[in-house]
């Protein structure tokens, strides 16, 4: 994402509340409350940049439609920054919400009295 262009960038942001959507699948989202915390602060960042909302759809949004000119690299990079941080974030809260499951699936195996 070193070299992400505003576009690139857009998709990134806009698959954000999926992703966290699909890292937490049917667990519990106040397993990874404290990451999820987290991503909304990039999110919130990038959108601190660009003089948007704090929610990934307009940070999108304002990346698609400015205009290349309009672009100063430092922004760039900051805003590639706060999104490779929230994708780390994300595998975080996947592996945790996994390793949540992991250990329910173990403990209904052992409350099962067997018969």
């Amino acid at each position: 994402m070193a070299e992400s262009s505003p576009a690139d960038l857009a998709v990134a942001f806009r698959s954000f509340d999926r992703r966290r959507r699909e890292a937490l699948g049917d667990t519990d989202p106040s397993i990874a409350s404290d990451l999820s915390s987290t991503l909304d602060e990039h999110i919130a960042a990038a959108g601190a940049l660009l003089g948007t909302s704090a929610d990934a759809a307009s940070i999108g949004n304002e990346l698609q439609t400015r205009h290349a000119e309009d672009w100063e690299e430092n922004t760039l990079d900051e805003l590639r920054s706060h999104a490779i941080a929230a994708g780390a974030v994300l595998r975080q809260i996947e592996s945790r919400a996994a390793s949540q499951r992991s250990g329910d699936a173990g403990n209904a195996d052992d409350s099962y009295g067997g018969g």
